[in-house]
């Protein structure tokens, strides 16, 4: 029941973060623990069904809730992490 609720709360943060920049089938993600400097990266909306991703979401989840300060889905983790996160979705 979690993991489908927070789905549906990045489906929601998702609609408010697609603008003329976000290319159709991806999302943006602001990723980083500092809030100062947080890079956006562009995502498949797939990776939305990968575990390796959900674990990420429930972080963001965890310390967010919905109301994400960027506008956008606001990952908390280190930018490595989130890139061998994404890097192993890539070759799959």
């Amino acid at each position: 029941m979690a993991l489908v609720r927070g789905l549906l709360g990045a489906k929601k943060i998702m609609s408010r973060s697609v603008t003329a920049t976000t290319p159709k089938g991806f999302l943006a993600v602001y990723v980083g623990e500092d809030q100062v400097h947080k890079k956006r990266y562009m995502v498949p909306v797939s990776y939305l069904n990968q575990p390796s991703f959900q674990a990420l979401l429930r972080k963001s989840e965890e310390e967010f809730g919905f109301d994400h300060p960027m506008g956008g889905l606001t990952i908390p983790c280190p930018e490595d992490t989130f890139i061998i996160v994404t890097s192993s979705l890539k070759r799959r």
